[in-house]
């Protein structure tokens, strides 16, 4: 006779187990791990994270989430700002906690308070290590939406997050005394982080909006172990060393300067590199048949209107007036393809057509956010709009996903994969959004692709597939995105011939691979720490003559050089170790000098970047080997003289 009651469990590793009552999550991993339990803590259950005191009552899928798991990190850190919240407002009693989200590198969470002083931020650390000695619980607790609005009707923050909440029931977390509004999951209890600190504090408006009330943002980092805040400190003290603002000053890219806030003045050799990234990103969209297109930086309220921006997107778009008509200085570069689409009849012959634009658009940033080319509040975005039938999605972002990767291949860089679902804001039915998102999932897993759901982060005309780049340091950024819009082609009332004769609304895919050209050198430069591949350095080599007797020589070398489109300087100031260092500061990759045996021998002695021993090499062999390394972009300079 069948146990009715029987619950299989499907573990991460393909084993199986059978229960006969519910259990928690951490109970039913205590039987597969044993003592290893310990470091476990959220897990999947079906794919969705789940507290460890969640009752598993179904059959299921489980799979354990470490701290060395990106889900696990959000989950600690995330835990580890509610910690900060209940140290913070037993500290200072009408401290008003607002949202205390993970980031890529640690948390904060936003109060409404005085500005704090050494001695508060002193006595908070203090009052977080007595939390995390302790043993206290995350308790969740399921309430009604009317009974969260009575227990927070003193905060009027958290009122104004769960008027945006459509759902009758919330979650809760209980921490000792502190109760936050939050859908978790979290950790099981405080002491599970062993090392903690405030890392800054600084200024924000409530989400993000310059007219809401201004926050104390209090960031901070915390790990399981003291050893792994060690090596965070050693590590953020190496990352130092290449800020790329720094690189940029010092390599003469790009500067600066107050009549201008947040707007970068690219100078020759930083437009060097933008400007061989955006050759090689026409190369490939050449071969996907990627039309290019400009659009206008200024396009008028109505068209705003129209796309959902002006309702969605004011607060960080510019305006100006033409004619006494009201315009905005675009901040996305979708509503100018999509006019330019609609200039003509369209058949699904034609697709999917890909229209590329790489155009320049303007965001207004708060002042508190900009940093450096990370951000900007003018930018270059290497943008795509292709415009599809619904039977071609899978294909066609099929095909997108192999450019992403192709290019980031290119760079060396590895990636992770995130789905970001509806938001708060969004627009459309429930149908179309469970359709786009539904086509995002199929795609994702048919690759497979591993890859997180980011709740609630897509854009608000549809979901998106977001790539985030890992650097050198194990910093995550996100860059590349595909966004698939089924909303703005209806506002837009655009249309195509179908195969059936009728006319039918298109599917917009919006995607980008670089991101902001911009931000992407910045990430580049600090990955590499400021040595270039040579494909992308703003010079390739320098030619350092031993003495003037052997400039004339040199000079040649220089001239052939430059026929051959090799990048090149010919430095013959001051001494050769002045001159050699020279060009090590400026991070030049290749080094010739010429001297008596060189011009006797018709050759060059050559100092690579991370080679110790020089190379006597023939001068034509050594130009047909860099015109190659360039031309392929060869990412590491050995394979090119090898």
């Amino acid at each position: 006779m069948v146990n009715k009651n029987m619950i299989e469990i499907r573990y991460w590793d393909g084993m199986t187990e059978t229960i006969t009552n519910p259990e928690t999550v951490y109970d039913i991993l205590h039987h597969k791990l044993g003592n290893k339990i310990d470091t476990v803590l959220v897990a999947k259950v079906n794919d969705v994270l789940k507290d460890l005191s969640y009752i598993v009552s179904e059959n299921s899928k489980i799979a354990p989430v470490y701290f060395s798991d990106y889900e696990g990190k959000q989950v600690f850190w995330h835990s580890s700002a509610h910690i900060l919240a209940k140290a913070v407002t037993a500290f200072i009693k009408d401290a008003k906690p607002t949202i205390g989200p993970p980031v890529e590198d640690g948390f904060y969470y936003d109060f409404d308070m005085n500005n704090l002083t050494k001695e508060d931020r002193e006595e908070i650390e203090k009052r977080v290590k007595k939390i995390i000695q302790s043993k206290e619980a995350f308790e969740r607790k399921e309430i009604t939406k009317e009974e969260a609005y009575k227990l927070f009707e003193n905060n009027r923050y958290k009122i104004e997050i769960l008027n945006g909440i459509q759902d009758k029931v919330v979650s809760i977390y209980k921490l000792g005394d502190f109760i936050d509004l939050c859908h978790g999951p979290h950790i099981p209890y405080a002491n599970y982080v062993k090392s903690f600190k405030i890392t800054t504090i600084a200024a924000a408006h409530f989400k993000g909006l310059k007219e809401n009330p201004q926050m104390q943002r209090i960031y901070g980092i915390s790990f399981p172990t003291e050893k792994e805040m060690n090596d965070y400190i050693r590590l953020q003290e190496e990352i130092k060393k290449y800020d790329h603002r720094e690189l940029g000053k010092n390599l003469d890219l790009f500067s600066f300067h107050d009549e201008g806030p947040g707007f970068v003045f690219m100078h020759n050799n930083g437009n060097v590199i933008k400007n061989e990234l955006m050759k090689y990103w026409r190369e490939i969209h050449q071969k996907e048949k990627y039309q290019e297109i400009s659009t206008p930086a200024i396009l008028s309220k109505e068209l705003w209107l129209k796309s959902g921006h002006w309702e969605h997107y004011k607060d960080n778009m510019y305006f100006t007036s033409v004619d006494e008509k009201d315009f905005a200085i675009k901040p996305m570069n979708c509503p100018g393809a999509i006019l330019v689409y609609k200039n003509g009849f369209h058949s699904y012959k034609e697709f999917p057509l890909r229209l590329g634009e790489i155009g320049v658009v303007r965001r207004n940033e708060l002042g508190g956010v900009l940093h450096g080319l990370f951000r900007l509040r003018e930018f270059t975005q290497d943008d795509a709009h292709i415009f599809i039938s619904e039977d071609l999605i899978e294909e066609e972002i099929t095909r997108i996903i192999n450019i992403v990767d192709t290019v980031y291949k290119q760079f060396g860089l590895e990636y992770h994969v995130e789905l970001s679902t509806r938001p708060s804001n969004s627009m459309g039915t429930d149908e179309q959004w469970n359709n786009a998102e539904s086509a995002l999932n199929i795609i994702l897993e048919k690759r497979g692709e591993a890859y997180h759901i980011n709740p609630g982060d897509g854009a608000f005309y549809g979901p998106k597939i977001d790539f985030h780049i890992t650097d050198v340091f194990g910093r995550r950024w996100q860059c590349a995105t595909i966004q698939l819009d089924f909303q703005l082609p209806i506002r837009f009332d655009v249309k195509y011939e179908g195969k059936d004769g009728k006319m039918h609304t298109p599917v917009v895919i919006h995607r980008v691979v670089y991101g902001a050209i911009e931000r992407f050198i910045g990430i580049l430069l600090e990955h590499f720490k400021g040595w270039l591949p040579l494909w992308l350095s703003p010079v390739h080599m320098a030619i350092l003559p031993v003495g003037e007797k052997h400039i004339s020589y040199a000079e040649n070398i220089y001239k052939t050089c430059s026929d051959n489109n090799i990048r090149t300087r010919l430095l013959v100031d001051d001494t050769l170790q002045k001159r050699i260092r020279f060009s090590e500061l400026n991070k030049i990759p290749f080094i010739v000098i010429v001297g008596d045996r060189e011009i006797t021998e018709n050759r060059v002695m050559l100092r690579i970047h991370g080679i110790k021993e020089q190379k006597s090499m023939e001068m034509e062999d050594l130009i047909k080997r860099i015109k190659n390394g360039i031309n392929s972009r060869t990412l590491q300079l050995e394979n090119i003289i090898s």
